[in-house]
């Protein structure tokens, strides 16, 4: 990878301090966050999040991954309508992929059926949108390099000849 050091400790561990980055980097604390400051101000750094296990904070809400086909626009292609579509509350994140769809959108909800109100009432609609796919997210087992392991750990099935 060609990014900062800085940067890729901070996506493993933003709660780092100041001073515990300065550290392991062989910087200066005001460096450290002079850099930070730059990439917050130039928006590198959108922002900060904690990878939370829902089901044991006792989230219920559901999430789908959608797959979008849509109608490229003239002078545009793809962003307008992605951006449309990505300023949708219930939209968590929005990517354009490669292969047989042009987008990928992962929609919360509180249930299956406000997800699907959503597809059928809100993304479907869309002018140039062509087709939608949804598939629900039935269980986490990693995300963004967090494991998500189950009380005990991973079960192994006997062998028997």
């Amino acid at each position: 990878m060609s990014t900062d050091p800085l940067l890729e400790l901070l996506r493993s561990k933003a709660r780092h301090s100041h001073e515990e980055l300065a550290e392991l980097l062989a910087m200066s604390e005001a460096e450290v966050r002079a850099k930070i400051a730059a990439w917050e101000k130039d928006g590198t750094i959108l922002g900060y999040h904690a990878v939370v296990n829902g089901e044991r904070a006792g989230d219920l809400n559901v999430q789908a991954f959608i797959e979008v086909k849509v109608t490229p626009e003239r002078g545009g292609g793809f962003d307008r309508l992605a951006l449309r579509i990505a300023r949708f509350d219930q939209v968590v994140s929005c990517y354009l992929a490669s292969g047989g769809y042009d987008l990928m959108v992962v929609v919360e909800g509180t249930d299956l059926r406000e997800v699907a109100r959503f597809v059928s009432e809100r993304l479907s609609t869309l002018d140039g949108v062509l087709s939608t796919a949804t598939h629900f997210l039935l269980k986490t087992y990693k995300q963004y390099g967090f494991l998500f392991e189950g009380e005990g750990g991973v079960e192994r099935l006997a062998v028997s000849p």
